[in-house]
């Protein structure tokens, strides 16, 4: 019982360990609000021609709203570690292209 104990603590350990948090600005360049959902972070509302520096958790899940209402969220996309530090997203185009996603399924 001690062994599993202990066990489980190192691997709780090394997994916080690993985490990657990264920063990153949220670019909105279009002339309309954009809301996004964040779960478990922020539900930000990114005011037109604007920045908004986040910082996120690789695995994190960012939605954003296809039909402008809270019941119609769709996955925007999912922190990976292919993000980089300080990386500028372009959130209103990465919207645009992923419309175009869901329309094709």
């Amino acid at each position: 019982m001690k062994k599993i104990f202990i066990t489980l603590l190192l691997s709780l350990f090394f997994a916080n360990a690993n985490a990657q948090n990264i920063p990153m600005t949220f670019h909105n360049g279009s002339f309309s609000s954009i809301p996004l959902i964040i779960p478990g972070v922020m539900n930000p509302n990114l005011s037109h021609k604007s920045n908004s520096g986040v910082s996120l958790d690789v695995g994190q899940k960012v939605y954003f709203l296809p039909n402008g209402k809270r019941s119609s969220k769709a996955l925007l996309f999912i922190v990976d570690t292919t993000f980089k530090k300080d990386t500028v997203l372009e959130i209103d185009e990465i919207i645009k292209r992923r419309k175009l996603e869901l329309l094709k399924e």
